[in-house]
């Protein structure tokens, strides 16, 4: 009998520990499928510029999976694949002369893409729509949200005419999702 209780505690016990590992596992693989990386630029421009942290990751996964030298076929640079023409403009808008240092560079690129962000959100009065034209240029959303057929209230886009941008708010959204889950207890 007491070998028996000796045992069943033992299984108890290696039981709980399998619970234990089997979550931390699954807690470091969300953690390394969507990683917090220039955290302290992230912070500080999220802060500046007033765009949720979740949000700024969720653009860089998406737009270049926190590679700072990504390059893309229509000339979009860095973390948050910003066009050069895109951050002379930008730093026309903040009173500030275009940057002398390189695009890429991570402080840059994300000091630039978040304000990009809060100007779109700004214009728009919503994270979706802004999410698009950013994807899309706002230019064409603008467009977009004049059309019956893609908008109700010429604020929100009730469907999105281009499949990569319609793809791409999708992925952003799924993405700060999980941002919020994994590190900010479901608030943004």
């Amino acid at each position: 009998m007491k070998k028996s209780i000796t045992v069943f505690v033992i299984f108890i016990i290696v039981l709980s520990l399998l619970a234990f590992v089997s979550f931390k596992a699954v807690d470091m693989i969300r953690e390394y499928l969507y990683p917090r990386e220039f955290e302290t630029f992230v912070i500080k421009y999220s802060q500046e510029f007033d765009v949720p942290e979740a949000l700024i990751y969720s653009v860089i996964l998406a737009e270049s999976n926190f590679d700072p030298d990504a390059k893309s076929h229509v000339g979009a640079i860095g973390l948050m694949q910003l066009m050069p023409d895109t951050l002379d403009w930008l730093s026309r808008l903040l009173g500030e002369t275009a940057p002398t240092g390189d695009i890429a560079d991570p402080e840059t690129n994300i000091k630039y893409g978040t304000y990009y962000l809060r100007h779109l959100m700004d214009r728009f009065d919503s994270w979706d729509t802004a999410i698009a034209a950013y994807n899309a240029g706002h230019g064409r959303v603008t467009n977009w949200l004049t059309d019956s057929r893609y908008s109700d209230d010429g604020v929100n886009l009730k469907y999105i005419p281009l499949e990569e941008t319609r793809n791409y708010v999708n992925r952003v959204n799924d993405n700060f999702n999980e941002y919020k889950k994994i590190y900010y207890n479901g608030d943004a």
